[in-house]
């Protein structure tokens, strides 16, 4: 295992700051975003149910973690939970869900990511910062970035109907959001 899909010990727990209680019945915007398997994706237009899980960064191996990484409340974990969403992708396809990662980087260093972490769902750019804005989406700084605070979004039909805000441990999201979706009965009263 590599150091990128290890979470320290010591992980600094994110609070909510109440930056993302404002989403609950929003529609998202009609917005095509670049993803890593090909054309554009509008997540307005999407039927059916969508797990969006928006993420700070995906590291690479040989790069160093942005400065302070590991102290940022809720920025390490991104390999970690992008794993975990690929490990439960069948359980979350069975239970009628799509699945989106979202991170301010660029396709092409998207597309490096979930092709070493065999991802079987694409990832999206918001590079541009069009869906953050228009969500009005928590995000931070660090050395020149701007990336995202670490939501994940259960949608059906382009709105928004739970949010997981924060997010932590984030290995164990994709988890949470099984269990919300079988607790809530979700995918069968949408049928």
């Amino acid at each position: 295992m590599s150091r990128l899909e290890r979470l320290p010990e010591d992980l600094v727990a994110p609070v909510d700051d109440g930056a993302c209680d404002h989403l609950p019945g929003l529609r998202l915007p009609a917005l095509a975003l670049p993803a890593t398997t090909g054309p554009s994706v509008d997540l307005s237009s999407l039927p059916g149910l969508t797990v969006l899980y928006a993420y700070p960064r995906t590291g690479q191996p040989d790069q160093p973690l942005p400065t302070d990484w590991d102290v940022i409340p809720g920025a390490r974990g991104c390999t970690p939970q992008s794993c975990a969403f690929r490990d439960h992708h069948a359980e979350l396809a069975a239970a009628g869900a799509r699945v989106f990662g979202l991170s301010t980087q660029d396709t092409a260093y998207q597309t490096e990511a979930a092709g070493r972490l065999h991802l079987p769902f694409p990832l999206l750019s918001d590079a541009e910062g069009g869906l953050a804005r228009a969500l009005n989406l928590p995000t931070f700084q660090v050395d020149g970035m701007t990336l995202l605070r670490r939501v994940t979004l259960i949608l059906h039909d382009g709105v928004i109907q739970k949010v997981f805000y924060p997010v932590f441990p984030p290995d164990q999201n994709a988890a949470q959001v099984l269990a919300w979706l079988a607790e809530n009965n979700f995918a069968a009263a949408i049928s």
